[in-house]
């Protein structure tokens, strides 16, 4: 007797409603971004004069993109 597993590159993008690739895209750019707002963040501590906002506007506008995402993929 065998069992049927799913496959893993693909079973969470199904979920969210994407492809493997277009989950990829997605959340490499979210990565990205959140690599630069990292970025931002240690030089702000450092230098507090720069980047005041971009870690939480950053934060803000991926927490809006993400909820955006789950809503249409429900919708389907």
């Amino acid at each position: 007797m065998s069992t049927l597993r799913a496959n893993p590159f693909t079973e969470h993008p199904a979920s969210a409603g994407e492809t493997y690739l277009a989950h990829l895209r997605t959340a490499a750019g979210f990565g990205l971004q959140m690599i630069a707002a990292g970025l931002a963040c240690l030089v702000h501590a450092l230098l507090p004069f720069l980047f005041v906002r971009t870690g939480s506007d950053c934060i803000c506008r991926l927490h809006e993109r993400m909820l955006a995402r789950r809503q249409a993929s429900r919708s389907r």
